[in-house]
């Protein structure tokens, strides 16, 4: 009899197509080289124990979300969805908001444009001109203690992108391990992402699912628009 697992998630909407949930934070999107519980593994469990599927279940991953970031997330039931979703995806036209906290005082708003390049031995990103292009733009909604909190809306979707264009630009996120050289061990990286816009892949109809901000610090030390 295998490990029973429970799924830890929250799930925002589901119909025969979608499946629209939150990703917990700290827990991988899909199996690392940790072989910690990852999250894809546990939404297969949960439609597994649901519909009592006696066999596999099928579910596409389509985007990401960097193991400490929590937020919302969509996955395809089927092939065609999972498809039709990474199509608009690589068009634009799937669009992604996230908070985030950063150090130092950020100005009002801005457009981040670069060209990032991730070494695959180290997992680390940096700017570099051979990378590929990367652009963001945020809003900055409030200030306090010498931090901000920006609402980002990323236009595309490098890995580690909004945590290396800040940082990169001495405005590092808080609790980033990698990026902020200053961050304590036992502080959690304030990255979420808090909406997702699309067109359901089969009725086309628009679609926008949003969560909450943690209340946890900093997060709630925050007016929050």
């Amino acid at each position: 009899m295998g490990l029973k697992i429970e799924y830890s998630g929250k799930v925002i909407y589901e119909d025969n197509h979608l499946l629209v949930v939150v990703k917990p934070i700290n827990m991988p999107v899909q199996e690392d080289e940790s072989k910690d519980l990852d999250f894809l593994t546990t939404l297969k469990q949960y439609l597994k124990d649901k519909y009592h599927k006696p066999g596999n279940v099928y579910l596409g991953l389509v985007h990401r979300l960097d193991r400490p970031v929590g937020g919302v997330m969509v996955f395809a039931k089927t092939s065609k969805c999972a498809s039709r979703l990474s199509e608009q995806i690589r068009t634009h036209q799937l669009k992604k908001e996230y908070y985030a906290v950063t150090m130092n005082k950020v100005p009002n708003e801005g457009t981040f444009i670069d060209k990032l390049l991730k070494n695959r031995d180290t997992n680390i990103v940096k700017i570099d001109d051979a990378g590929k292009e990367a652009i963001l733009s945020y809003e900055a909604i409030d200030y306090k203690n010498d931090m901000s909190l920006v609402k980002i809306a990323l236009k595309t979707g490098r890995s580690h992108q909004i945590r290396v264009q800040f940082a990169s630009r001495n405005y590092p996120l808080y609790g980033d391990q990698k990026y902020n050289p200053n961050s304590q061990v036992k502080e959690q990286i304030a990255l979420y992402a808090t909406s997702l816009t699309f067109n359901h892949p089969i009725t086309k109809e628009p679609m926008t699912f949003k969560t909450d901000l943690p209340n946890t610090y900093p997060w709630n030390i925050f007016e929050k628009k």
